[in-house]
C-alpha cells in the first residue's frame, strides 16, 4: 500500500525487452536520489508513477535500481517506457503517516491532459478521464495521477461519456513531483480512490440470501 505522497523523483535510464517476443515485457534501470535506496532492499515494492513495480536488483552507490514490468503492466500504464522523470514512492509502513489517502499502486486507466497551466500561485490541471471511471470521480474526491494523491475541485460529465475534472496543483506539488512536466496531451496513470471501489461493489453486487 501507498500513500499518494512522492518520497522522489527519479529518471528511466534504459528499458530493454525482456526475450525476443515483442509481446514480452520490459526491464527497467531507473535513477533514484542519492540515498533513496539505503531502506530499501530487493523484492521490496516501489510504485513508478504510481504503478506497483518489485525491486530486482540495486546498485546503493549509484542509487540505481531495476523493475520487470509485464506486458500487461506496459499496456495498461503511461510513461513507463520513456526516458525522463517519474515519480517514486515506496510502500508505507505500518507506523507511517497518512498524508494523502490509502493508494493501492494498481493503476486503474489512463487518462489525458486537457489542459495544464499556471492560475495566480498554483497550476489548474485538467485531466479526462476514461468512461469507465468517470463514476469514481466526485467533488472533493481522492485521485492518484502518476502516483501523486490530489483532490478534485471539478468534475464536469461529458457527452461522450468521459468525465473531465480539475485539481489545483500547488508550488510546493510542482517542485517535488514530476507533475510539472505535464502538458496538454500527456497521458497519465489515474487510480482511483479505493473505498469508492467498495462501495460501487456492494452497491452493485446485490443481497445474498441469509
Amino acid at each position: 500500500m501507498f500513500t499518494g505522497i512522492i518520497s522522489g523523483v527519479g529518471a528511466i535510464l534504459e528499458s530493454i525487452p525482456l526475450g525476443t517476443d515483442p509481446s514480452h515485457g520490459r526491464r527497467l534501470t531507473l535513477q533514484a536520489p542519492a540515498g533513496y535506496l539505503d531502506d530499501v532492499g530487493l523484492g521490496d515494492s516501489i510504485a513508478i508513477n504510481g504503478a506497483c513495480m518489485t525491486v530486482t536488483s540495486q546498485d546503493r552507490q549509484q542509487a540505481r535500481f531495476t523493475i520487470d514490468v509485464s506486458a500487461e503492466s506496459l499496456v495498461r500504464t503511461a510513461g513507463l517506457t520513456e526516458n525522463g522523470p517519474v515519480n517514486l514512492e515506496k510502500a508505507m509502513r505500518p507506523q507511517d503517516r497518512l498524508g494523502g489517502h490509502l493508494v493501492s499502486g494498481h493503476v486503474d486507466g489512463v487518462g489525458e491532459v486537457a489542459h495544464f497551466a499556471p492560475v495566480g500561485e498554483s497550476w489548474e490541471l485538467r485531466i479526462l478521464a476514461p468512461r469507465e471511471l468517470a463514476r469514481f470521480l466526485v467533488y472533493k474526491g481522492s485521485i492518484t495521477v502518476n502516483g501523486v494523491s490530489l483532490t478534485v475541485n471539478v468534475v464536469n460529465d461529458r457527452p461522450d461519456q468521459r468525465a473531465e475534472f480539475s485539481i489545483n496543483v500547488i508550488p510546493h506539488t510542482i517542485d517535488n513531483t514530476a507533475l510539472g512536466q505535464l502538458q496538454a496531451g500527456s497521458l497519465v496513470n489515474l487510480e482511483v480512490d479505493l473505498i469508492a471501489r467498495y462501495v460501487e461493489r456492494m452497491l452493485t453486487a446485490g443481497v445474498r440470501p441469509q
